[in-house]
Formats: C-alpha cells, structure tokens, sequence
C-alpha cells in the first residue's frame, strides 16, 4: 500500500486546493503541525543545556518547590490533552483503514502534538523547580498558536457541515477548548506574578517544610504526576537496598501532617460547638476537622469504581469484535474534504481502539483507586495523632482521685491509645467503602441485568444470601480470637512463673510438672485456635466458593429460562469479570460493619474519658497548648519552666483553712484542717509530717499541690505558685537513663549532681551498672529494687532548683544506714544550705528533732502542730509515745549495725544480674563480629537474632514447613495445585463450551433444531457444574489444609520450645534476659498461631493465581510470552527493593509505637511529679515527638505500599494491554476462538491484584518468618545430660541414706568457654555433718552448691555422696534426692500444698508437720482453706520473711538427708532467721547441712567451716579451731562481722 501525507489516490481531493487552502482537509492537518513543530525545536535546546546556575539561591529541595499559580491545573489539563490526542491518533488510523492509501495527515500531526505536549509538561516542570519564569513565554507563544490552528480546523469543519456525529469534530472542538484553557493558565501566571515582560516580578519564598533539608516527606510538595505515581518515593527505596531505614533517614513530618497541627485542628472543631452552645460530639468534630480530605478520597474511589466496569464492558465488546459474524463493519463512513469521517460508535466497535481504551481505563482507575487508599490512610494517621495528643492533653488535667477511685486505670488510659485511636483510624481507612460498596453492587447488578436478563438477579441473590452468612463467620471468629487471647494470657503467666523459678525447679527436678501445667493451658488454647481455624478456613472457602457458585447458578438458570440463551463468549466472560467486582463490595461487607461497630464503641469510650473529672482551674497551669506550628512555636513549651524567678517561696500552711477533702473509695470526707493564724513559716524550714498509716499525711501534700478534690475552703501560696520537687511514696521513674531521671530536664551541674549522688548512697550502684549513670532504666532497661528507685526519686527533688521540696515517705523502703545518711547529707545539709522549703512526710521519729514544725495528724484531721518543745508541753502522752518508737527504732538501728544491710544485698542482686547480662551481651558481639553482611535485629536482644536485608529467609521457611510433616505439607501442596488446576479447568471449560455455542448457532437456526441446541447446552452445563461442585470442595479442602498446618505447626514449634527450655542449661538463663526468652513464648508464638498460616494462604493463593494467569495468557496467545520476559525482569527488581523497605518500615513502626505507649503510661503513673514540678509543656512536647516519629513510619509504610501497587497496577495494565492485542491478532488472523480470547483477557485483568498480593505477602512472609528464625535459635540450645550411666532402677531407694560427702579434685566452671570457678577442691563431710562455707563475693560458695546439683560443667575431679559418683546418675533422679533453700524465696501460684508438694506425695500431716516445724502453721490455720489456701504470683501476699519460712518448710516435706542453704538467710529480719536456725539444729539434726553463709556468726555452731578464695579452699578446719589462730581468715571475718 502506498504511503503519503495526503494519500495519492487518483480521486484524491488532497491536492485540491480550488476553494481556497483553508478548505483541504490536508492543507488543514499540515498547518496545525507549525505548532508543535515550533515547541520542539524551541525547547529541545533549553532542556539539554539547563540552568542550574540560575536556580533559587534558597536551599530548598529544588525537584519539589512547585509555586506557579493553577500547578494542579495545569497538570489536569495536560493529562486530558494526552488522552484526548491518544484518541485522534486512533481515530485518525481507524478512518484511514477505510482509504486504498495511508494518508499520513489524518494522525501524523497528533502523533506530533503528543510529542509538544509531552514536552511541554516536561519543559514547564524544569522552569518551575529551577524558578526561572521568564522562559515561560515559549509556552504562552505555543499555547496562542495551538489554539488560533485548532480554531481555524474546528471553524472550517463546521462550515463544511460536519457535526458532533462524527468523532473527529468532537475531538477538534476538544482540543481547541483544551489548548484555550492552557493558554489561559499561562496568562494567569505571567500576568499575576508578573513575570516574562515586568521588570519587578513578585517575589516568592518556598514554604517553611521545603527549607527544612530534615523533611523527606515530599508527597504533599511533589507535582501531580509524582503524587499519583509516588515517583519521589523511587530514591528513597532504592536508598533503602543499600543501608536500614531508621528515623534520622525518613526524617521529620511536614507541618501540616504534625501531631499538633492536627490537634489544633481538632480543638477548633470542638472548640466551634462549644461556641454554638452545643454540647461536643467526637463525631461531628472529626467531621468538620477531617471530613473533607476524606470526601476527596471518597471522589476517588467512586471514580476508581466507575471505571473498573469499562474491564468488563471492553472485554465484551473486543470478544463481540473478534467474533467471525461481527468482523467488518458493511456500511462505508462519509467523506469530506478528501477524508474520511467516522462516527464515535464505529470507533468503539474497533477491538484495537477498545483494547487502547481499556488499557487507559486500568492505568486511570488503579491510579484513582491507589489515590484514595492513600488520601483514606494519611488521614487517618493524622486523625490518630489529633487524638492521641487530645488524649495526652486531657492526662495532664485529669483528676488524680479518679484514678485512686478506680475509675480510670492506667491499663484502660493505654487501650484507648493503643486500641481505641487504632480503631478510630481503620474506620476512616475502611471509610470510603460505606459509600463506594452500594455504588458498586448497584451498578454492577444493572449491567449484569443488561447481559443476562432475570437469571444476573438470581445469580446476585445467592452472593447477598451469603454475605450475612460472611458476617456470621467473621463475629465467630472474632469470639474464638478472644478465646484464644484469654487462654494465651493464662499460658504466658505460667510460662513467666515457669522462667523466673526455673533455678530452683531444676534443683528440685520440677520442671516436668510445671512443663506439664503450661502444655495443659497451650491445649485449651490450641482447642480455640482449632475453633479460630476452622472459621478461617470457612471464610477463606467462602471468600473463593461464592463467585463459583453465583456464576454456576446463574448460567444455570439462564440456560433453562431463556429460551434463546445468548451465551456468547462476549455475554458469559463480561459476566464473570462483572461477578468477580460484585463478590469484593460483599465481602468487605464484614469487615466494614465490624470496623464501625468497633470505632461507635471507641468513640464512646473516648466520650466518657473526656467528661471525667478534671484539676480545679488554675490560671497558671494551664494546659492549652500554644498556638503555631512551627519547631520555634512548640519550643514556647519550655518557656513555663524557663521563667522562673530565684526569689524564695514558702506555704502559707497556715492559711490552709477549712479545707475538706474527698478521698478513697468511699467518698468519705475528711474532718476539716484547722490551723491557727500564725505567721508565714520561713523559708528553709524543715516541716514533718507524722501519724498512723491512712490517717492522710499524702493526702495533706497532695492537696496543698491542688491534687485533691476540694469540697471547701482554700489553698493559699504566699505568691504564684512555681515549681515543687516533689517525691512520691511510690518512686516514679522514666525510661531513660540514670542521669536524666535524677536531673530530670535539667542542665547537668557537676558539683551539684555529684553531691546529690552521695547524699543518696548512689555511687555503689552506679559502679555496678554496665554503663554506669548512662544505664538505661525503668521498664525497658535494667530492673532496680524499691530502695534503689526511691534513692534515685529522693535524688531527683534533692538536684532541682526548686524553693520548695515535698517528700512523701521517701525512708521507707531504705535501710536505718541509708535513711541516717540521707537524712543528713541530703535533709539537713543540701536542703538546709539552700534555705529550701522542705515537709517531709515520714514515719521515722527519731528524726523529729530535726524539725522546725511538726504536724500530727489523726483520722484525716490534724491532732496537733507545733515544735517538738510545744508538742511536749501541750501533748505530753503523745510525746511519751513518740519516745518509745524512737527508743525501739534506735534499738533496730543497733541491731542492723550487725548484720549487713538490705542495700548491700540489693547490690548484690544487681552485681550478679549485670554479670549475666554483659556474659550474654559479649558472646552476643562475638557472634555479631563472626556474621558478615547482616544487620542486628534492633528490637530484641536474644544472642545471634540477625537478618539479611535482601534475601528471603528460606531456611527459616523450609524450617517452618518441615513441622508440618510429610503428609500434611503434601496434602496442602496437591490441594492447592488441584484447586488451581480446576479454577482453570472452569474457566476454560466455559471459553470451549460458548465458542461452541456460537459454532453452533448458524447451522442450528437453519434447521430450526432448538432441541438439539437446548440438548448440546445441557451437555456443558452438566460437566460445568461438576467442575465447579469439585472446585467449591477443593476450595474448602485446600483452606482446611492451610489452617491445619498453621495449627500442626504452631503445635510442634511451642512443644519443642518448651521442652527446650526445660532441658536448657542455666547458662542461658543466666546470659539472656528472660523478657527476651519470654518474647518467644508470647508476640513470635503468637505470630506463628495466628498471622502466618494466613498469609501463607494468601501468599501460596496469590503466587498460583498469578502463574496460572499468566499460563492462560501465554496459552491463547504464544507471543505473550516474549513481552513477559520483560515485565517479569521488571517485577523482580520492584518486589526486590520493595521487600527490604517494607520489612524496615514495619519494623520502625512497631519500634516507634512502643516509646509512644510507654510514655502514656509512665505520665499516666507519674501524673502528680509531672504536675508538682510544672513540666507538662516538656511532657507534652516529648509527646508530640513521639508521636510524629511513629505517624511519619506509618507514612512512609502507606506510601511504600502505595508505591509498590501503582508499579505492579501499571504493569497489570500493559500485561493486558499486550494479551489484548496479541489475542486480537490472533482471533483476526490466526482463527483464535472468541471464548479463549475472553478467557486470557478475564485472566489478564486479574493479574494485576495477583501481582500486588504476592510481592505484599511476600513481604509480610519475611518479618513474620523472623520469628521462627529467632524460635529456631533457641531451639538449637545444647540441652543438659540428663541420662547418666545408672538407670533410674539403678540407684539404691532411699539414696542417700547417710549424706556422706566426698570431694575429691574438683574443678567446675559455667560453660567450656570459661575459666574454672573452683579449682581442684577435695573435702570430706560425715554423714550428719553441718558445714558452713564463707568467703567474699565471687569467691565460688555458690557454685560449690551448684556442683552437687551438676547445675555446672564438672570438667574434673569427682562427688561422691554415699559412695556413688553423682556424675553416674540421671540428673533427674540425683536432683530429686536433695533439698536446697536458695537465698531469693520464690513461691509460685497456686495452693499452699502444691507450693510444699508439687509432686503431690505428702500428706496432710506431713505438711502441717512441715508448717509447724517452719512456725508457719498458725498463719496458715488462719488462712481460709487452710493448706488450700491461695498464694498469689510471686507469693506477694506473704512477707518476704514467711516466704523463706515456706522454702524451709518445702525442704523439710522431702526429707532428703543433705540439705543445702545457699544464703538462706540474707533476705530475711533477724528474727526469722534465729527461727530457721533453730529449726536446722533441731529438725535436721540427723541430717548432713550444708550452709553457704554471708552472716559468718549464723555458722559459728557448724561442725566445720570452709573457707574459699577465688575457687580454692583457704581454710578448712572446725571454727573454735580456726578462731584460735591469729592469722585466720575466718577468724578475721567473725572480727569484722562484730
């Protein structure tokens, strides 16, 4: 064929130019290429040289700062301009098939303006982010001459009398209405800046965030092509590949997205009904702040809907095309002007110009449908931090005594921040749905009406009938969630009781029976995840076997209805794209309805938070935050603190006058404080505080901080008042580090700090600590005793610069050594030389004399007041009384000289705590150093936890299968692949069985045979059927298989955790933190039980859809399968880099959250502190950091995901671009039939979904597979040789009878890595022996216990107790033969009698015998139930002494004949322990004691004494012996312990 610009034809009219140039339709095409021409030429040159140099001198990121008026227009306008000149081209090629030549004219010179347009988009973003506006004249001059060409054509066509019939009329009215509106916005630019001829342009300066380097954010400054494509996100993960994402990489939110902008958004909203005299509704309020980004992306979705039906609409019209009785169109189009003109409706009726059409459908629809998730997701982000921060506000002015009163629970505070906000935020994620699912099914149930008449409603019944069984399904597994989460709570308790004790279950060979007690609670909870599966295989059954079944019985029902059934190829696979639409709106239905219920729940729970009781109004704590937004107007938050004045302040407790308080769960009211008008108390006066424990000393300070509720009267300041340090009863501690908790916001002074830390005995803990005062603290660092926490309180008060210091019992849960020191160093040496203001409430007396004023109070009223001289004069009995307390009190002190002190043991404590944990800590860096190429695990601390970035962890994977055994991993296998095999089957069947059905039809109709037709369709529909019944039941065979794998799986991994820890040596108790070890039985079990058996259906049923679809498509159409080459490349690198983003993203926003939560709670719990020193505006702003880092992770998760979907959407879209065409083609030239054309397009369009799913799960897989990795290193723990030479059977009954010990070499180390505790050591204990073993810390006492146990590596030398080497024996049955008392008494929960007799074996007079000889069985008589009696966890409910007493009492229940005491004495008063040694003389008289001592006087009646030093005995001798020589150690110890 030849080829020309105006054709040549003999009877061409394209050289006729009779009636002027104007009216050649050649001549008219030619001259709108000037142009486009002219813009090329023009800009080429200026875009490949730039102007860098000339940008902004303003440092902004220059890619981003897009300032010209009507930008978002502009790109509008462009878009639609491309479209549109997509269109012309095609149209311009359609018309010209119908010509013997190619006439060029007809789409040459749109293919050129595509070009300018392209270009001039291209041109106009580099002017603007290089800001160099005088360029934009190029574009004006373009834009006038587009318009007056396009003009001139649409003007000459109407004069010719061509109308909006036909197309290309409609397409020049168009294009001259767009280039108009272009030209329009160019003049706009040029004349409201006034740039391009003015000589003084405006000047603009780019906003705040694009100066701000720190903000990455970008989605909000991007042009509109990179906002809906998230192109600006492609630095970003590519960056990611190559180093984590943490937070100084995604960097700071931009300020309309910050926590307090928000806020302040939502305050107005309230503020706004308040003002209109409305009482404040959340929901209206969240309307009027938030509504209207979500009905842009409500707009959105709507227009994503609208245009996921042209899928189906075009599959039907290219399957109708490609059909042999509808392949060329009879009637010619008319000609004008030597061209000719074709009608909209014969430019649709082109299968080429629909598969075009429908490739710009899937790119604008994905695009609007990503664009809304997006908009739905950001907002509600935002909405959370407005809410939480509404939430922290409210905090701040809460009402203490609510708290107190049990109305509000620090637990209920975090679930509304934790849950409630969450909730709040889904809904408005799941928002768009309300409004977009009745849209769809309405429009969707239309068009099914169209194809297939009465039998579509029929069809569309059956899913509406199942939605509410959908619902159903989803309430049932929501219930069995919760029943597992209650049993899962249960099992971790146990599992946390089984951890803490587990040294002395292992020395008493209990761990069977506790491993027994945690797999009995794991199987309740394994029956209600059997329930929990069940529903969710049912749900995933339903989620597949509903579309079968509803297109099943609708081409059932249309075959037997319809009496001429048109089940063309065209009808059946419009239909079942049209089917796959309809299920998705019905489906979400559940979770829509659930996440409504669940937010309406939320917000009146939120409701009744924020009407609860608040502080009384004072003018100067306000808690209103400043308005503004930027960083400098939230640093106005400091300026409460930093404007305080040095003038000395005191109380007018005087003028506390008639002041009632409602206090307790009662509501009782306190007896008024009545004080005589004295004059002020001067300031640096010590006041105290004293009376009987309820008689309200706390309430008192509470009240004069404006804590309490008050009834009446008032609280008087001698001026405003400032700051107080104050330091509560219970010590209040942050999570940071031990400088910052005592300094406490303020600037670190040396002098003053290291004062401060003597004053309260710090220093010897600091020592202790692995980073001395940098040591993190509180929940997440290191756990201190009460003593420690109050010391670090009292510290903090004692460093602030405050005037006036309140102290609420800080002595009680110190030692008589360090309440003395305190008081002197700190009290009245610290406070007194600053002449500070000082009430200290305390119970100690024998300070009394210390003070300048007392107050005595009594029942919530005040007894007496004065000096300790007026107290004496005015109240003598009340002074007598005193002075005996002070008396026994001095007596105590004198007693506790002797022994060593509780501080002492809480070192101790903490020394041994920091061993472990730096022995764990170094072999965890060894570990680190010995694995190249992976990055540690930051949110946990397990030894070895590491990754690679960019591999899948397919070991943890095999793994994971492996547990499921042979049987079942092949049974889920073949039932996935049968069941996939069969969806094909179906679909392929139908393509056969309606291409047939056409075949049929002409012959059919010529002999009139509709027998024969009805008789063939029932032949189809009877196989169909089968086929679909087998594929609904594989559809719930292959459910059932994934779920029970998961729960096979979940079964195996925790069994074998359990069993081993059990089995575990203590080295790995010793070395890892047990909340490390306890996060395997709780978040990575949980993982395992609950997340990845779902997204491993999701995963396998995604990766199988998608390579089947991409299968059929290959299969109708051969050539695919070069273009897949390509795409597949394509997608391998996005799921690549997407991967390793999505994995650090999740991982910082689970880590960012937590801060987050913790701070709720920590000011939750130190609410009073927090508002005693007036430092809510610090608190506030630490929030909205938190807060903001957690929003801005989620962020860029939303848009990573975002990112991915956009990719895999687009590249769905050429996928069906490319099968559109290639089947096309082959229908056209190769006799392709009609039905599998409709199949590889039906199959084409789902691709897409298929491709996002796979890569997202895929995803999902890896963090999740993170926890069977970490389960897995743990279970390749090395366990303890629990089998000996000697069977069970073996060992005499009764061994050992005598408790004769022999020690002959002996060398014992913790693990073969280190060097030996003890070395060489030989000993001979006679049976009925009590030895007593001393020695410094470190010396190896402990381990010499520990070797009887084999609880240690005994690399040489031997034990031998009665004869038999205990290193022969079954550790088992030599563990269960001895008793120990350690030095920290640990009861368990549960009955006093399963306390004494886990086992069970004794009886009831044995334990009251037990009770008795302990001095215990008048407590338990007591007790209701008596030996049944509950203790509660960690036995809190006895004192610390009657829990050693119960340890004694447990060891005397097995009556063992050697009995160890390791320390036993050394957490204990002086009098239990002169009862424990008074039961070890007496009750065990006859048998062999081993007493390892830190009080050398409790072994001075021993029989022998060992002395050890650095692993070897020093001394061995009898003490009276040994006490005689001068130069003994021993003796030297017993002169130091005096």
């Amino acid at each position: 064929m030849s080829l020309a610009f105006c054709g040549v034809e003999n009877n061409s009219f394209a050289y006729n130019v009779d009636g002027g140039v104007l009216n050649n339709g050649c001549f008219l095409d030619a001259l709108n290429v000037v142009p486009h021409v002219f813009v090329l030429f023009i800009t080429f040159p200026i875009l490949f040289i730039g102007w860098g140099s000339q940008s902004s001198k303003v440092h902004i990121h220059h890619s981003t700062w897009l300032h010209f008026p009507g930008h978002n227009l502009r790109w509008l306008l462009t878009f639609v301009l491309l479209f549109v000149l997509v269109c012309e081209v095609a149209e311009g090629i359609v018309s010209d098939g119908f010509s013997s030549s190619h006439h060029l004219h007809l789409y040459m010179p749109a293919a050129l303006a595509f070009m300018a347009a392209i270009t001039s988009i291209v041109y106009y973003h580099n002017i603007e982010t290089s800001n160099f506006p005088k360029l934009l004249l190029a574009l004006l001059i373009y834009w006038l001459l587009a318009f007056i060409m396009k003009t001139i054509k649409f003007a000459k066509y109407t004069e010719h009398g061509i109308g909006p019939r036909q197309l290309r009329y409609c397409i020049a009215g168009l294009l001259m209405l767009l280039y108009g509106l272009l030209l329009a916005v160019e003049v706009k630019v040029i004349m409201g800046r006034r740039y391009v001829c003015y000589a003084d342009p405006t000047e603009v300066k780019p906003p705040e965030d694009l100066q701000d380097l720190g903000v990455r954010f970008l989605q909000p400054f991007v042009n509109l092509l990179s906002k809906a494509t998230y192109w600006w996100m492609n630095t970003f993960i590519t960056a990611a590949h190559r180093r984590p994402i943490d937070l100084k990489v995604i960097g700071k939110l931009p300020i309309a997205m910050r926590a307090l902008t928000n806020y302040l958004r939502l305050h107005r909203a309230f503020q706004a009904q308040t003002l209109r005299a409305v009482s404040p509704q959340i929901w209206r309020a969240l309307r009027k702040a938030f509504g209207r980004p979500l009905i842009l992306s409500i707009t959105f979705r709507f227009l994503a809907d609208l245009l996921g039906f042209a899928g189906p609409l075009c599959i039907s019209g290219i399957v109708h095309h490609v059909s042999k009785d509808n392949r060329s169109i009879q009637t010619m189009p008319m000609s004008h002007m030597g061209i000719h003109f074709i009608s909209s409706q014969e430019f649709l009726e082109n299968a080429y110009v629909l598969a075009v059409l429908l490739f710009f459908a899937l790119l604008l629809q994905r695009t609007f449908l990503q664009a809304s998730y997006y908009v739905a997701i950001e907002t509600g982000i935002n909405l959370r931090g407005a809410i939480q921060t509404k939430i922290y506000n409210k905090i701040l002015r809460l009402c203490t005594s609510n708290m107190s009163m049990g109305e509000l629970t620090v637990a209920q505070i975090c679930s509304l921040v934790a849950i409630d906000t969450n909730q709040l935020m889904w809904f408005f994620f799941l928002c768009p749905n309300l409004w977009a699912m009745p849209f769809q099914i309405i429009v969707g149930v239309i068009l099914l009406y169209y194809l297939l008449g009465i039998s579509a409603l029929i069809g569309a019944t059956v899913i509406a009938v199942l939605a509410p069984v959908q619902y159903f399904v989803a309430t049932k597994l929501s219930q069995a969630q919760k029943s597992t989460l209650d049993y899962s709570s249960e099992r971790l308790k146990k599992t946390n009781e089984l951890l803490r004790g587990i040294k002395l279950l292992k020395l008493y060979a209990w761990e069977n029976i506790f491993c027994d007690s945690v797999e009995e609670t794991r199987g309740k909870e394994l029956s209600s995840l059997k329930a929990f599966a069940l529903y969710t295989s049912v749900s995933i059954f339903m989620n597949a076997a509903i579309p079968i079944a509803a297109v099943l019985t609708t081409f059932v029902v249309h075959v037997h209805i319809s009496e001429d059934a048109d089940l063309s190829p065209a009808v059946a696979f419009a239909s079942l794209s049209l089917f796959h639409i309809l299920v998705t709106p019905l489906f979400l239905l559940s979770s829509v309805v659930r996440s409504t219920v669940k937010a309406l729940v939320s917000v009146q729970k939120l409701s009744e938070f924020f009407s609860s009781d608040e502080i009384g109004d004072e003018p100067e704590a306000s808690a209103v935050i400043p308005p503004g937004t930027s960083n400098h107007n939230q640093n106005k938050y400091q300026a409460l603190v930093g404007t305080r004045k040095h003038a000395r302040t005191h109380i007018h407790l005087s003028n506390l006058v008639d002041l009632l308080l409602r206090f307790d769960f009662l509501f009782s009211f306190f007896s008024s404080f009545e004080f005589p008008e004295l004059k002020p108390t001067p300031p640096g006066q010590l006041t105290m505080i004293v009376g009987q424990v309820g008689c309200g000393k706390s309430s008192l300070l509470l009240a004069a901080l404006g804590e309490m509720q008050r009834v009446s009267g008032t609280v008087t300041w001698n001026r405003k008042r400032g700051s107080v340090a104050y330091a509560s009863q219970k010590p209040w501690l942050l999570n940071t580090s031990l400088a910052e908790n005592i300094t406490f916001e303020m600037p670190m002074i040396k002098p003053r700090y290291t004062a401060v830390i003597d004053a309260c005995s710090l220093q010897p803990d600091i020592d202790i600590l692995p980073q001395g005062d940098q040591t993190e603290i509180g929940e997440r660092g290191i756990i201190l005793s009460g003593g420690q926490k109050q010391r670090i309180s009292v510290a903090r008060a004692l460093y602030q610069q405050t005037n006036v210091v309140f102290l609420d019992d800080p002595f009680s849960a110190l030692d008589i050594h360090l309440s003395d020191h305190m008081m002197q160093e700190g009290l009245l040496k610290i406070l007194r030389e600053e002449k500070r203001t000082v009430v200290l409430v305390t119970h100690k007396l024998q300070y009394l004399p210390h003070a300048d004023w007392i107050i005595a109070m009594k029942d919530g009223s005040i007894q007496t007041e004065g000096s300790l001289k007026d107290i004496q004069n005015s109240e003598p009995e009340l002074f007598e009384q005193w002075k005996t307390l002070m008396h026994r009190e001095d007596q105590d002190f004198e007693k506790e000289t002797v022994a060593e002190s509780m501080t002492d043991l809480e070192r101790k404590n903490l020394r041994r705590a920091m061993y472990s944990r730096e022995r764990g800590r170094t072999e965890e860096d060894e570990e680190e150093e010995s694995l190249e190429g992976e990055d540690e695990d930051e949110d946990d601390d397990v030894s070895g936890s590491m990754r690679q970035r960019d591999t899948i962890p397919w070991r943890s994977c095999r793994s994971y299968l492996s547990s499921a055994g042979a049987l079942l991993l092949s049974l889920l296998c073949l039932s996935q692949l049968l069941k996939h095999t069969l969806m094909v089957a179906i679909d392929y069947w139908l393509a056969h069985w309606t291409s047939q059905v056409i075949a049929a039809k002409p012959g059919a109709s010529a002999r009139n045979c509709t027998a024969a037709q009805v008789r063939a369709h029932s032949w189809y529909l009877a196989v169909f059927s089968v086929l679909s019944c087998l594929g609904i039941a594989l559809c719930l065979a292959s459910a059932v298989a994934v779920e029970w794998t998961g729960l096979r799986v979940a079964k195996e991994l925790h069994h074998n955790l359990l069993h081993n820890i059990i089995l575990a040596p203590m080295r790995l108790f010793e070395t890892t933190p047990l909340g490390s070890i306890l996060n395997r039985f709780s978040t990575d079990t949980n993982t395992i039980d609950q997340h990845i058996p779902a997204t491993l259906e999701c995963l396998s049923r995604s990766t199988l859809l998608c390579l089947s679809a991409l299968g059929v498509i290959c299969y109708v159409t051969p050539v695919f399968m070069a273009a897949l080459v390509p795409l597949a490349v394509a997608c391998y690198f996005i799921q690549k880099y997407f991967r390793v983003a999505s994995r650090d993203l999740q991982q910082l926003e689970d880590s960012t959250q937590l801060p987050l939560l913790s701070h709720f709670s920590e000011t939750v719990e130190g609410l009073t502190t927090i508002r005693a020193f007036r430092y809510e505006p610090r608190f506030r702003q630490r929030l909205l950091e938190f807060t903001d880092a957690n929003n801005i992770a989620s962020l860029f998760l939303t848009a990573a995901n975002r990112w991915l979907e956009v990719r895999m959407e687009y590249i769905g879209a050429g996928v069906v671009l490319v099968a559109a065409v290639a089947s096309i083609i082959n229908a056209l030239y190769s006799n392709l039939s009609a039905g599998l054309v409709g199949l590889g397009l039906t199959y084409a369009l789902m691709v897409s979904n298929y491709m996002n799913w796979m890569v997202r799960n895929l995803a999902d897989m890896e963090v999740q597979l993170g926890s069977v990795n970490r389960i897995n290193g743990l279970l390749q723990t090395e366990p303890e040789n629990y089998e000996g030479l000697l069977t069970a059977s073996q060992v005499p009954d009764g061994w050992p009878r005598q408790g004769e010990i022999q020690i002959q070499n002996l060398s014992v180390r913790y693990d073969a890595t280190l060097k030996p505790v003890l070395k060489n050591v030989n000993a001979h204990i006679r049976p009925g022996e009590k030895v007593g073993i001393c020695g410094r810390t470190g010396s190896g006492k402990s381990s010499f216990s520990l070797a009887f146990f084999r609880m240690v590596d005994m690399f040489e030398g031997r034990i031998l107790i009665d004869d038999i080497d205990i290193a022969q024996l079954p550790l088992q049955t030599l563990r269960s033969r001895f008793s120990i008392i350690l030095q920290d008494p640990f009861l368990f929960s549960g009955s006093i009698r399963f306390n004494l007799d886990p086992e069970l074996k004794a009886t009831d007079e044995m334990l009251w015998e037990a009770l008795e000889i302990a001095q215990l069985k008048p407590v338990v008589k007591c007790l209701p139930g008596g030996l049944d009696a509950m203790v509660t966890e960690g036995g809190e409910n006895f004192s610390q002494g009657q829990r050693q007493l119960f340890c004694l009492a447990r060891a005397f229940v097995r009556k063992s004949s050697i009995l160890i005491m390791d320390e036993a004495t050394a957490s204990i008063d002086m009098a239990t322990e002169s009862i424990l040694q008074k039961v070890v003389m007496t009750a065990f008289a006859d048998r062999t004691v081993v007493t390892i001592a830190h009080r050398v006087h409790t072994i001075l009646n021993a029989d022998l004494v060992i002395v050890m030093k650095r692993g070897i005995i020093l001394e061995y001798d009898r003490p009276h012996a040994l006490l005689e020589k001068d130069d003994s150690v021993f003796a030297s110890f017993v002169r130091a312990d005096k």
